[in-house]
């Protein structure tokens, strides 16, 4: 369209503006139309940033008139092409009672579900159900860290890793965040043991040789890797309450609202029912 045409339609946006406050559609143009659908410049009132130039304005409406006319064109189609079986009515009227039912339901859920779960509750639903936690791949417990290569400080990286036990944790895990791209210190958390040989180089760390690799430190062109193992959990095995205690919670919690939505449906019916507020008629009458 021509320029002109948008300077005007960005007169009559701050117009329209100028008068959000009342029921007033003067001054409104057509701004596109696609069959029988038609867009017009008060639908995109709100729309602008409030710093918007002239400029920026009319590119703002280019863009929003080009995307409306795709998707009026592929709505018109999609309307001529409608099975002729297609009960469109029901279905809407049956989406809105989904979204009017779930709105409420979740108010239900928000008001009466108790959100706590107690350290004690956790383990008891865990080891009630330890056979539906079984691993789909093996999981480690490790320390795993990757620096740049050269490495920054490499003697002081060396010390406080050593050939043992981690003695100073604080000082290797302040070396880590100043230096390290990666630095995985929390001997109790579980990995999968993919993830971790996604980080080495390929073939570095596998099921296979896990055994015989149990401690390693390996560079590459790019960086040096250190690696120290703990624990493993095979595949098939029960994953320990640690590695799947946010899936134990939803789980606690999803029995808990399905408890709170079926004592409330049941509620509402029963009280309708003593209020003789529903009726039920007979097939054959």
């Amino acid at each position: 369209m021509h320029k002109c045409f948008w300077w005007l339609v960005v007169v009559l946006v701050l117009t329209l503006g100028s008068c959000a406050t009342k029921e007033n559609t003067s001054g409104d143009r057509l701004l596109a139309r696609v069959h029988n659908k038609e867009l017009y410049l008060s639908e995109l009132y709100g729309m602008f940033p409030p710093e918007a130039s002239a400029e920026d304005s009319i590119l703002v409406i280019q863009t929003m008139v080009n995307r409306w006319i795709r998707e009026a064109a592929i709505e018109w189609e999609a309307e001529r092409n409608l099975p002729t079986d297609l009960n469109i009515d029901r279905l809407v009227r049956d989406y809105r009672t989904s979204l009017i039912r779930s709105n409420y339901e979740q108010v239900l859920v928000d008001d009466l579900v108790d959100t706590t779960i107690t350290e004690e509750e956790l383990t008891a639903y865990y080891n009630e159900r330890q056979q539906q936690f079984l691993l789909e791949r093996p999981i480690i417990r490790c320390y795993f860290i990757k620096v740049p290569y050269p490495t920054p400080k490499a003697d002081s990286l060396r010390a406080l890793w050593n050939n043992g036990e981690v003695r100073d944790t604080a000082a290797l895990a302040d070396y880590c965040d100043r230096f390290a791209e990666l630095a995985l210190l929390r001997p109790e958390a579980w990995y999968t043991l993919d993830d971790i040989a996604s980080r080495c180089p390929e073939g570095t760390l596998t099921a296979n040789n896990l055994q015989s690799r149990q401690e390693f430190t390996q560079q590459d062109g790019f960086h040096r890797y250190y690696f120290r193992f703990f624990e493993k959990r095979n595949r098939l095995e029960v994953a320990p309450l640690s590695y799947v205690a946010d899936q134990v919670r939803n789980m606690i919690m999803h029995e808990r609202k399905k408890v709170v939505l079926e004592n409330a449906r049941e509620d509402i019916f029963q009280r309708e029912m003593r209020q003789e507020n529903i009726e039920i008629f007979s097939s054959k009458d």
